[in-house]
């Protein structure tokens, strides 16, 4: 082996270390609406026959083969993790080839990836796989692309990432936003060259949305829980929210519960200031510290379609830092590399991180554990305490199940299935 394979394949190593605990992990949550209550993914028949209900179908068909191989979920955790460790890698030649004199930092950017807790949610949560399959073939076309790859290949590969999620439509910027942050001076006649196909498919994918029904409904439906500007303000507290959950490696939750914000307080304000600043940071250093400009647009053109203007019933979910985490890791390692930052200390937050991540995959355990986690966290979430009673049930606990949908019925009394849980136990 090469001496130059050895970094990457430590990258792949660490990332499936951490995750072991990972194949702990039981069926959760959407898991039963799109994964195991879902015949469409139950056989290829069902799926070709379906055609994957427009949505989604190369998603649906990973589903499948997992569920056609084997309907336990080990299989599953054993692809979800396999794409991780991927990933990692993907990140780590991607780093190295965007800014080739810090091949170091590049290196510890994808293990700050691989390890971060936040990544749990799209790993061990067997239905967060739209997120990191998504980034296999989103991060394969980047790399194919600046390797000088054929943009045929690249372009496919961004079709295949938009098949497993929407999110994928932010690929073209990115590839924009490479070529600025590069130290050479794009050819911009070449770049159009190379480019072109991939802008051509983002503007067929726009027309294929309006005139989806699937879709539209989609959209008028999160327009329909709050308006445009509510959601703005709104989404100042969820990202915000993201970034305390990048920076702090705690509160880990599958569902937060984020309230929907109609008005401006002082901590909103001081939140929205610290997103500008660090946003014109960004643009600012586009010419003296490139490394700098493309982890912090990085970080916000990913959050962009879940986080900005299409109002979402759930306002922020942890696996949306998937990939918008590592433009923001790259920053600072490249910066503290430059800082001569001492690698003891690299070593020990590379520790945390593990142990953190760790620790957050043992509450994927079981439902019990993972609710209990989550009605912790966010003990005014009646969806929350609905999921965690219908988990004592079905474990035989009955008087704690009475007591959860009761108490979500009292923060909510228009929930109709924490009403209709409680009405079986009677």
């Amino acid at each position: 082996m090469s001496p130059r394979s050895w970094p990457a394949l430590a990258v792949a190593l660490a990332a499936a270390l951490a995750y072991l605990p990972s194949f702990a992990g039981v069926f959760h949550f959407d898991d039963y609406n799109v994964i195991v209550n879902y015949p469409t993914v139950h056989s290829w028949q069902a799926l070709f026959e379906r055609a994957g209900g427009g949505v989604r179908p190369l998603l649906k068909a990973s589903y499948v083969l997992n569920w056609t191989l084997g309907e336990d979920a080990f299989g599953f955790h054993l692809v979800n993790n396999a794409v991780h460790a991927l990933n990692a890698v993907l990140l780590f030649f991607i780093g190295k080839n965007l800014f080739p004199r810090n091949s170091t930092a590049a290196l510890v950017a994808a293990l700050l990836f691989a390890l971060h807790p936040a990544a749990t949610e799209a790993v061990t949560y067997i239905s967060g796989r739209s997120s990191s399959l998504m980034a296999s073939f989103y991060l394969g076309a980047m790399l194919v692309y600046l390797r000088g790859g054929h943009w045929a290949l690249s372009a496919l590969l961004f079709l295949m990432a938009a098949a497993v999620r929407e999110t994928a439509v932010t690929l073209p910027a990115a590839l924009l936003l490479c070529e600025l942050a590069r130290d050479e001076r794009p050819d911009w006649k070449a770049v159009l060259r190379r480019q072109g196909a991939h802008w051509a498919l983002l503007a067929g994918g726009a027309l294929f949305v309006l005139l989806s029904a699937r879709y539209f409904e989609h959209l008028s439906f999160g327009y329909s829980i709050r308006g445009l500007g509510e959601n703005l303000i709104t989404q100042v507290g969820g990202i915000s929210y993201l970034v305390s959950r990048l920076v702090g490696l705690h509160g880990y939750n599958i569902d937060p519960a984020l309230p929907t914000l109609t008005g401006w307080d002082a901590a909103l304000v001081f939140q929205a200031i610290g997103l500008a600043a660090l946003g014109v940071l960004g643009a600012a250093s586009l010419r003296t510290r490139p490394w700098i400009a493309f982890g912090v647009l990085w970080f916000f053109l990913q959050l962009a379609p879940t986080n900005s203007f299409v109002p979402r019933v759930d306002v922020a979910n942890d696996r949306q830092l998937y990939l918008a985490s590592w433009g923001l890791f790259l920053a600072l390692c490249i910066q503290l590399q430059q800082m001569n930052f001492p690698r003891t200390a690299t070593a020990l937050v590379l520790a945390s991180f593990a142990a953190t991540s760790i620790f957050r995959q043992l509450d994927y355990a079981s439902e019990i554990r993972l609710w209990e986690s989550s009605v912790r966290l966010a003990p005014w979430n009646a969806r929350g305490h609905n999921n965690l009673g219908y988990a004592y049930q079905l474990a035989g606990r009955e008087a704690d199940a009475r007591r959860e949908y009761e108490t979500a019925l009292a923060l909510d009394p228009g929930h109709r299935k924490a009403r209709f849980n409680l009405m079986l136990l009677k």
